[in-house]
């Protein structure tokens, strides 16, 4: 496949931005790459596409897979795997939430309670159980919210999106 440039500028800066949130490049790009295709591609033709090492693909997919965001399709008469991603943005969306609320938040509540909860935190510096508990408390409203955003349908998300981008122009416009 030869992405024409709109299509390739956006995989490149996907990639890019996948850097900044922490995701490896090409892993990014991958997603991107099947993202557009919006069909089932091989392992050989994403190298291809990408210039990339087959190595490197593979391990992507396999960073993928393990978030959920690719799955393994197999087409009738090709014995080649074929891996696919949703179209659904919002599909997307959800599992990039969820998959951040397993890896990153869950495990950080999970250390603030265990710091909270050990006894030689009254020998720490004054202040330090204070930020804990806050950082606690901020960490389990950002999980709350990551629920509420897992369970809301796209059409009710943006809605109270919308909302909440109003309220806030109208709080910051009053004196």
């Amino acid at each position: 496949m030869e992405l024409k440039p709109i299509a390739e500028r956006f995989v490149l800066h996907w990639g890019e931005m996948g850097s900044r949130w922490g995701v490896n490049r090409t892993v990014a790009q991958i997603h991107a790459l099947l993202y557009l295709a919006g069909r089932p591609m091989d392992a050989e033709e994403i190298t291809s596409t990408l210039g990339v090492a087959r190595s490197n693909v593979s391990n992507s997919l396999k960073e993928l897979q393990s978030w959920n965001l690719v799955r393994i399709i197999h087409l009738k008469g090709d014995r080649r795997d074929h891996f696919e991603t949703s179209t659904d943005v919002w599909e997307l969306f959800k599992l990039i939430v969820a998959g951040r609320r397993q890896r990153e938040i869950d495990p950080t509540v999970v250390a603030l309670r265990e710091c909270l909860d050990n006894p030689v935190i009254e020998e720490e510096h004054e202040g330090t159980r204070q930020r804990i508990e806050e950082t606690l408390k901020f960490i389990e409203i950002m999980g709350t919210l990551a629920d509420e955003m897992l369970r809301l349908k796209p059409e009710t998300l943006m809605k109270t999106l919308g909302v909440s981008a109003r309220i806030s122009q109208v709080v910051r416009r009053k004196p």
